[in-house]
């Protein structure tokens, strides 16, 4: 690999599990396996991004040259578990889901949609886009902001990140596209700090620029944060 970094992929991505990925959990499970999504931060957490934050190169939104969404092989099998890493994000963020005999297709579930709070019945079949994979940081964004110069092995690393990776509402993800931060934000507002230091995270992680505008709106982003109280 290029970039000489550690992988992030996870060790394991089990169907019921508590799953923390750079240090925000998307998914708890209670005793009844239910699920919520978290709209706080802990004060650690928003350290971390305004430093992240601050240590980003700032430069123009970059082309689309020569950009292909296929050069960022996605929906593999990067921890070797045997699953795609789009079943394994909709084990991790479905509540109450159901599983193929293969031990990989989740056939069924319920999303708990971050980006508008809605509650969606996932099916797989004819209703399978109702609930989408988005990359947090989109591929195409990435594309402009530094992966252009990447190989294949970093770019694939990157589409198959879960830190990069959430389960969503299909239309909502549409309706992003490949946006950044200045250009769309979840329109549930209590998950903008969440999605904003995630993208934070990631760009920081593999050493992405952002725009002045994109910088801008994620320093607003932060300053509306809730700190968990994390007090017993």
């Amino acid at each position: 690999m290029s970039s000489g970094r550690t992988p992030r992929w996870s060790l394991a991505l089990v169907v019921v599990a508590l799953v923390v990925t750079g240090g925000i959990s998307f998914k708890e499970l209670a005793g009844d396996e239910t699920t919520k999504t978290l709209t706080t931060v802990s004060a650690d957490q928003l350290d971390r991004a305004e430093t992240d934050l601050a240590s980003l190169s700032v430069g123009d939104r970059g082309v689309l040259d020569g950009y292909d969404r296929d050069a960022f092989d996605h929906w593999t099998d990067p921890d070797g578990n045997g699953c795609d890493t789009r079943n394994d994000i909709l084990a991790r963020d479905l509540a109450a889901e159901t599983v193929d005999d293969d031990g990989c297709t989740v056939l069924t579930g319920t999303l708990t949609d971050p980006y508008g709070g809605e509650t969606i019945d996932f099916e797989r079949g004819e209703h399978s886009a109702e609930v989408q994979i988005d990359h947090v940081v989109a591929l195409a964004n990435a594309w402009r902001t530094g992966a252009d110069a990447w190989d294949d092995t970093t770019r694939e690393e990157f589409a198959n990140d879960p830190a990069n990776l959430l389960a969503v509402d299909g239309p909502l993800n549409g309706q992003k596209s490949a946006s950044d931060a200045a250009g769309w934000l979840p329109p549930a507002a209590g998950f903008r700090c969440a999605y904003v230091v995630r993208q934070i995270e990631v760009k920081a992680g593999y050493g992405l620029s952002v725009t002045a505008d994109e910088h801008d709106t994620m320093a607003e982003a932060l300053d509306s944060c809730t700190v968990a109280d994390t007090r017993g």
